[in-house]
């Protein structure tokens, strides 16, 4: 037996612990800060469970009224705290639960062992898993003590109310089993060979170090880890990482990475633990850098990235959207433009085609896309390289003359952007990679992490591969959805000169949505061809949650007042059941349309909280939240409310305003994707509304 103790707490217990009074709360953080440095002392009340069954799992008194549940291994020397509860509630939690090592798995598991319940022998259906052998029940971490409760249930309802009952580890291969995938399918996605390990019997110490253990423990040892952890019990993305995720933030790679996953799969949780994992060993004098396409996101993920990383580490990483990377490089080499965005470079492109577009007749929008799409895109920077350039993808078939028009427009534009002194920031990054390469600069960073890489354009990542210099091991480490685009940029990583061929990764388990809304947002992008960033395609194939709630809601109304009541009425319903408001949001297509929402719930007596471009959700203050579809990415609550789905605000846009039927669909591809990704940000509940007719996209 090891002289010193192990003490460990489970994800479980922290939800228990978050459920607390607060008062309640410091009293636990108190006593288990007693606990974690001698769980032997005389003044810890070890009681055993009436009528329980694992003889190791006993309580401990907290105060008068409340108890904690721990599992006491004194063979290995090792102490784990479950649950904490009232008394009473306590006590009946633990009465049933055993505590073991899966002898395939290695790992630690807390399960019930259950007679097979009644009102599953009372269905007149098959045993959902017939066909599934008991190899395959072991091979998925099925305790043997369960196989009969498992056996006897008939439907995917009767296997989601045992969800509390198994291991997780378990319940995530029957889920996948249940819901018709082959074990083939399931055992080589979440439970490839290479994770089984050797553990000896009742070696608890050592099983809390594997991986799978991981996913649901997490061994404390100091006073201010202990902290940091009580703190927010609820943001579990922090110490607990699925074996999956696990692996790819580990993982050495020769050079570029991609990770590709559905809303909600952990792809921005995987980057930064990748950040920190690189930030703890990098060499002296080098650094990180972690960025993303807009600022918000940026600083989203910098105030996440301060609850895993120590100091030290923070200095290590650099984190910042793209653009004001650039702009701040630029800046400093004594570069005399401005970077300017939308409304001006629009005014450019307007000015450009009233001195030199007469002869033409595309509609306005198409020139900016010709610009960004083929000549920004491929880098032909001169009239005879623009006329010589492929422009596949693209709607409308040119002829020389026509492109010798074209370029025309173009070069005025350049012109009018050089005279104001502005870039548009695509231009901008092309510059910047120009001046890195000509002074020698490149190689800036050790690492270059990127997060929601769908948004990025070829320009980005040549510029980021220039950043990161040579290819070298764990230079570029990409996350990203093409199903989340909900910018018109796109890029192809093997044409911007990252190779991701045989580095690539794909996360499938959603830990946010309920299946329910799932499914019902994925069915939004039914019909559409995804690229995988680079030159093949992404179905989402193989994505599933584990929780499950009601379907979202559709409803419609006949005028903005009747849909504003209804929305009144259900956030006061969650209100009554115990739900924060800042746990709610309501998500419209644009900044226009949330003033009326404002308006209406100050009325109401609500209190609301704008999350706007430039500043981040600030959690200490009260109030639903309000956002466009476009801000919320990155972000989730509990119940989001997307309104105003009305057929002539979504899609944003009318046929007229596009030159080809490709252009308008890739315009309402992008617009199903904005709804997709609002959808999404819901853990729990989620509602459709509109007024005056549902937008056809939800149709």
């Amino acid at each position: 037996m090891s002289d010193k103790a192990t003490v460990a707490i489970s994800a479980d217990f922290l939800t228990a612990y978050a459920a607390l009074p607060r008062q309640k709360q410091g009293k636990v953080t108190e006593f288990f800060n007693k606990f974690r440095n001698d769980p032997t002392h005389p003044g810890i009340n070890f009681e055993k469970i009436n009528e329980g069954i694992d003889k190791n799992i006993c309580s401990v008194r907290i105060d008068d009224t409340y108890r904690g549940i721990v599992v006491r291994e004194p063979e290995s020397n090792v102490y784990i705290l479950l649950w904490v509860d009232h008394h009473d509630e306590a006590y009946d939690w633990a009465k049933r639960k055993k505590c073991s090592i899966n002898k395939l798995t290695g790992s630690v598991q807390i399960f019930d062992v259950k007679e097979v319940i009644e009102e599953q022998k009372a269905i007149d259906e098959p045993a959902l898993f017939r066909d599934i052998s008991d190899d395959v029940f072991a091979r998925i971490g099925l305790p043997e003590e369960q196989l009969p409760m498992v056996k006897a249930i008939k439907t995917l309802e009767g296997l989601h109310s045992m969800k509390g009952a198994i291991p997780e580890e378990a319940f995530e291969g029957l889920e996948w089993l249940g819901n018709g995938f082959t074990v083939e399918e399931v055992l080589s996605t979440l439970y490839p060979e290479t994770d089984h390990v050797d553990v000896k019997e009742n070696d608890f110490a050592a099983a809390l170090q594997t991986d799978a253990s991981k996913k649901s423990f997490v061994i404390v040892d100091g006073e201010e880890e202990l902290q940091a952890i009580m703190q927010e019990p609820l943001e579990k993305w922090r110490i607990f990482l699925h074996p999956t995720q696990r692996k790819v933030v580990g993982k050495k790679f020769s050079g570029p990475a991609r990770v590709l996953g559905g809303a909600g799969t952990g792809k921005t949780v995987v980057a930064m633990h990748r950040a920190k994992m690189l930030a703890e060993t990098l060499e002296p004098g080098k650094k990180i850098l972690f960025t993303t396409y807009t600022k918000n996101l940026a600083e989203d993920i910098k105030d996440n990235l301060r609850k895993i990383c120590i100091a030290d580490e923070m200095k290590r990483i650099d984190i910042i959207n793209l653009d004001a990377w650039v702009s701040n490089f630029l800046r400093r080499q004594g570069y005399e433009y401005q970077i300017v965005y939308d409304d001006e470079v629009d005014k450019a492109w307007k000015d450009a085609l009233a001195i030199t577009g007469g002869e033409l007749s595309f509609v306005d929008g198409f020139y900016k896309d010709e610009w960004v799409k083929v000549v920004q895109a491929q880098e032909v920077y001169d009239k005879v390289s623009y006329c010589k350039a492929p422009r596949l993808g693209r709607g409308v078939r040119l002829d020389r003359k026509v492109r010798m028009q074209l370029w025309d427009v173009f070069d005025e534009y350049q012109n009018i952007m050089n005279e104001r002194q502005q870039r548009d920031v695509e231009t901008a990054m092309y510059e910047c990679r120009k001046i890195l390469e000509s002074k020698n600069m490149t190689g800036q960073y050790d690492s270059v992490i990127v997060d929601e890489g769908q948004d990025l354009s070829p320009s980005a990542y040549r510029l980021l591969r220039a950043l990161a210099g040579d290819e070298h091991e764990n230079d570029i480490f990409i996350v990203g959805d093409s199903h989340q685009r909900i910018y018109r940029n796109k890029a192809v990583l093997s044409k911007c000169g990252i190779n991701v061929r045989g580095r690539s990764s794909y996360l499938r388990i959603n830990y946010r949505t309920t299946e329910e809304i799932r499914k019902f947002a994925f069915a939004l992008l039914n019909g559409v061809s995804f690229d995988d960033l680079d030159e093949a395609y992404d179905n989402d194939k193989g994505c599933q949650s584990l929780t499950h709630g009601d379907k979202p809601e559709i409803s419609e109304f006949a005028t903005p007042e009747e849909e504003l009541d209804f929305i009144v009425k259900k956030i006061k319903e969650l209100e009554a059941n115990g739900v924060e408001q800042k746990n709610i949001c309501i998500v419209a297509r644009t900044h226009r349309l949330l003033d009326n929402y404002v308006a209406g719930l100050q009325r109401a007596g609500i209190k609301s909280f704008e999350i706007k471009a430039n500043k981040t959700d600030d959690r200490s203050f009260e109030g639903v939240r309000i956002a466009t579809m476009h801000r919320v990415k990155g972000l989730e609550f509990d119940h989001v409310f997307a309104v105003a789905v009305n057929k002539k605000v979504l899609p944003f846009g009318t046929k007229a305003d596009f030159e080809d039927d490709i252009s308008l669909e890739e315009f309402r591809t992008g617009e199903k994707c904005l709804l997709y990704v609002a959808l999404t940000r819901a853990r729990k509940s989620a509602y459709v509304t509109c007024y005056g007719g549902l937008s056809e996209l939800v149709k």
